[in-house]
């Protein structure tokens, strides 16, 4: 087997209580995932989507009382059996051809000796759509699955400040910085699933300055979800010239409003409970409402967030769910003017665990955990 960095397939194992306790929530049906992040949840990053941005992966899989199987085209089959252990890690691999749409299912079905309606999945038009459960399933995340995500937060730290670094105020271009961040990420095998890098005047008037190839002269921003192996980790740095740029001092007015969603994260609060101490948050700072002008983040793992809220969604399935620990979590407070946190953390009983962190950038104190970047002044 190739040498990799992350136990590829291997910590699939961990999802098997949850897989089994899911099914047996719904009478014990067959389970076919279809979508990117559910696949790779229960294979353990077995799939790596050949097109980023498809919807539905190119393996689907199946867990039933007849086993477990992976349903792919003729063509995706031949690599998983040559690059994977498939055999010792559990799985059949059932290859169907690519220009038949509708072979995958009727394989899944017959796999499973059951009829399509009769499956349980993830996606519209297969079954009876559980989406939901299944992302309640997976938020808690195994010892793997943990290890895996530290290991991607600190790469994706990294390739960020890389990027920054690379950074030369007057002459470096946005498009410069951000082939920085990609290619430092592909060095150690992630993708940047979401890349945004923009300054100067754009930074401070729009919430995604993304890359045109201008020139940056002033203030810089560099955001980043990274993905690898199925899971995803969030992340933001930014850099100034001077040492009075107002991003400066709205970075740090901020702070209260990061350190209230993060608070309200832990058990013994739902997930609403969160969303709604955030917006307290940016009451209490006298930006009342400020949420309205941008994604917040929220849970993160096998999707880039699991679930987004606003303080006005309390009819969401997700907003009485109560936190846990071994969640991975990346909100992102923000102030019009360009500044932003967010950093991804691992929830622990009584406090948090950075995960998004190279031990290379100037840091904010503690706070049971609660550290991330500072700006940086660049001289």
């Amino acid at each position: 087997m190739p040498n990799r960095e992350i136990r590829i397939g291997e910590r699939g194992d961990a999802s098997r209580e949850s897989v089994t306790s899911l099914r047996a929530h719904f009478d014990e049906r067959p389970l076919v995932l279809t979508t990117p992040g559910s696949v790779n949840w229960i294979t353990g990053g077995l799939s790596d989507p050949v097109d980023i941005t498809a919807a539905q992966d190119p393996v689907w899989a199946v867990e039933s009382k007849n086993g477990r199987a992976l349903v792919t085209s003729e063509i995706e089959a031949p690599r998983l059996l040559r690059d994977f252990d498939i055999e010792s890690l559990g799985w059949d691999v059932i290859s169907v051809p690519w220009f038949d749409a509708g072979a995958p299912l009727r394989a899944a079905a017959n796999f499973a000796g059951v009829t399509p309606d009769e499956l349980l999945s993830d996606s519209d038009g297969i079954g009876s759509n559980i989406m939901t459960a299944i992302v309640a399933a997976r938020l808690v995340l195994s010892v793997p699955e943990q290890d895996d995500l530290r290991s991607l937060g600190a790469d994706a730290a990294r390739a960020l400040e890389a990027g920054i670094d690379s950074w030369n105020p007057g002459v470096s271009s946005d498009y410069e910085v951000a082939s920085v961040v990609s290619r430092e990420l592909e060095r150690h095998g992630a993708k940047a699933v979401c890349l945004i890098v923009g300054g100067d005047e754009r930074l401070r008037s729009i919430r995604h300055p993304l890359a045109i190839g201008a020139v940056i002269r002033e203030a810089l921003m560099a955001v980043v979800v990274a993905r690898r192996g199925g899971l995803h980790v969030a992340a933001t740095r930014s850099a100034i010239t001077h040492e009075d740029d107002p991003i400066l001092e709205l970075t740090q007015r901020l702070e209260p409003v990061h350190q209230a969603v993060l608070s309200s994260s832990r058990p013994g609060h739902s997930w609403g409970d969160a969303i709604e101490a955030l917006a307290k948050g940016y009451d209490n700072i006298a930006q009342p409402g400020a949420w309205r002008e941008h994604f917040q983040g929220g849970p993160i793992a096998f999707e880039q967030r699991e679930f987004e809220l606003a303080p006005t969604q309390s009819d969401s399935p997700f907003w009485d769910i109560g936190c846990q620990s071994d969640v991975a979590v990346a909100w992102n407070p923000s102030l019009r003017g360009g500044a932003k946190i967010e950093e991804t953390y691992l929830v622990g009983s009584d406090g948090f665990e950075l995960v998004t962190s190279s031990g290379a950038w100037a840091m904010t104190s503690d706070h049971g955990g609660m550290q991330h970047s500072r700006v940086k002044v660049v001289q």
